[in-house]
């Protein structure tokens, strides 16, 4: 049985059709897990989906539910908080196995081990506490289960802006990273518009997992891939990380 606490309205920008019309013209939006720079990365880390029952957190289309039920997940379950997202998904070919819910994650409530796999792509920089979300979820996978990330890099949510310092002529000169170890709430700039995201340091990332009781398997810094080297403004991307891939396992002796 699960269900969805009550808790303080949550930014849920991806509701706002502005902001949304935007988003589903990206390259990730329209052409699905093949658009998302990091893919070609994230994918190397993925664990086995056969006959594992999946819980994806902030799923927004569906791509990655998709993609575990194609690769044998008896069951998916892809959560979001955006309205919007979970319409987008529903409509398109999903077996059998997709179930979306609405939610915010960090309200959502499951029985212990109902899960093999929890997954999220880029949807942690929206949470303000990770670390109850990082305790639920260990109580939610099964022993043994496992947990894959990802979050856009504590590099790129240091300062908060999320963009480069230019000169006159408007070439980029470097990318700022100021105030690290200051976690907590920065407003950004996404898609011309403001959103709320929070920075946290790489040692909160990987040591709330052990603290909770994960093994790690994977930490990757994600480059973006060749294939995509040719479009506007890639190879900069080279100059500093934008994004985070961790994979965890639940130890069997974790506390309960």
């Amino acid at each position: 049985m699960r269900t969805a606490g009550r808790s303080a309205v949550k930014e849920n920008k991806y509701d706002d059709e502005v902001f949304f019309n935007k988003y589903k013209e990206m390259s990730r939006s329209v052409y699905g897990l093949k658009g998302a720079g990091e893919w070609p990365s994230l994918v190397k880390i993925l664990p086995d989906f056969q006959g594992k029952d999946v819980l994806d957190l902030g799923c927004g289309y569906g791509w990655h539910c998709r993609y575990a039920a194609q690769h044998g997940a008896s069951r998916v379950l892809g959560t979001d908080i955006s309205r919007r997202m979970l319409e987008t998904a529903r409509s398109m070919d999903a077996g059998e196995e997709i179930e979306y819910q609405l939610g915010a994650m960090e309200d959502l409530q499951f029985a212990d081990g109902s899960f093999d796999i929890v997954f999220s792509s880029l949807a942690f920089h929206y949470v303000k506490d990770i670390r109850p979300l990082f305790r639920n979820i260990r109580h939610w996978l099964r022993d043994k289960g496992v947990f894959v990330f990802s979050a856009e890099h504590p590099v790129f949510t240091a300062y908060g802006s999320q963009d480069w310092y230019y000169d006159d002529q408007g070439n980029i000169l470097h990318f700022p990273v100021d105030n690290y170890y200051y976690e907590g709430k920065r407003e950004a700039v996404f898609l011309g518009e403001k959103v709320i995201k929070y920075h946290r340091t790489l040692t909160t990332y990987l040591e709330t997992l052990l603290e909770n009781g994960f093994s790690i398997r994977h930490v990757v810094e994600p480059p973006p891939p060749e294939d995509m080297m040719d479009l506007p403004g890639m190879r900069d991307e080279m100059r500093r990380p934008m994004m985070l891939l961790v994979c965890a396992e639940k130890r069997g002796d974790c506390l309960r």
